[in-house]
């Protein structure tokens, strides 16, 4: 691959969910890339799409039409053999620290559970989770614990060595840190940038907060009612986005200072009652 060659391509991709008779179109025609070593964020209400646009290049969601590439290779309608093998370079970060790991296993099983899915053997195991847990802030020893005795923060850590252990060289993440206090917020982001500077690993950055993303990603694409509306340079999008949707996610993005805190207030009760473009025209 070429430096200007995208690690991830997603051209023209529709979503429906429903029956095939009445289908509902979730998607529609959404054109995305991301680059080696780059981070993408995704923005929009709930609703928007953006996660089953991540759905879809997981293979959790079929594609109705359109094209996913990954490293120049088609994946958009991949056995399950071969999504299995995709998995070492492609891992996703859930939203829910508390839901996302098995509480039956402790930390040391669910990270080298992907390991020995991969064929490595129990010693060498023992050793990239030990590695991993001290990459993301961790001591080794707690391996031997379950995921109840950790808070949602240190749950989180734990779910990011997991994706990281194979080694991808993209990563979902999927709202990673919209159920964390603020301050865990900030430590976690801390901790992704600093990953993906030491790994060069990838990531699709799925947000509703405009705020977060400015922190993290280097480009950000905004959708609304399962279109691309605007995509563009971080910092452009997320201090003076040109769509008038992306400003209204912008009014809404809480800020600490309280005077401007009004002043958002103030600006998103009046862009609320300006009716919105048709996404599609």
């Amino acid at each position: 691959m070429t430096p200007s060659t995208p690690l991830l391509r997603a051209e023209n991709v529709v979503v429906e969910y429903g029956s095939r008779r009445r289908p509902t179109r979730v998607l529609h025609e959404v054109s995305l890339d991301v680059g080696p070593g780059e981070c993408v964020g995704l923005v929009g209400e709930s609703g928007s799409g953006k996660s089953t646009l991540g759905k879809a290049i997981l293979g959790l969601v079929p594609v109705a039409g359109g094209r996913i590439e990954f490293d120049g290779r088609d994946i958009t309608r991949l056995s399950g053999r071969e999504r299995r093998a995709l998995a070492s370079d492609i891992q996703v970060v859930f939203q829910d620290p508390y839901g996302s790991l098995n509480p039956m296993m402790t930390v040391g099983e669910i990270l080298s559970e992907p390991l020995s899915v991969g064929g490595a053997g129990r010693a060498e195991s023992r050793r990239i989770v030990g590695e991993m847990l001290e990459r993301v802030n961790l001591p080794a020893s707690v391996a031997g614990r379950y995921p109840s005795e950790f808070s949602g923060g240190q749950r989180q850590r734990i779910a990011i060595a997991r994706a990281l252990v194979r080694r991808p060289r993209l990563i979902i993440c999927d709202e990673p840190v919209s159920a964390l206090d603020l301050t865990t917020q900030a430590s976690v982001l801390d901790l992704l940038i600093e990953l993906q500077r030491d790994t060069g690993v990838s990531y699709l950055f799925v947000s509703h907060d405009l705020g977060v993303v400015r922190r993290i990603c280097h480009r950000v694409a905004v959708m609304y009612r399962g279109h691309l509306v605007e995509v563009g340079e971080g910092d452009q999008v997320t201090r003076e986005p040109r769509h008038p949707y992306s400003r209204r996610l912008l009014a809404a993005s809480p800020v600490a200072d309280p005077v401007q805190q009004r002043a958002r207030r103030e600006e998103w009760l009046a862009l609320r009652g300006d009716p919105l473009p048709d996404p599609a025209r």
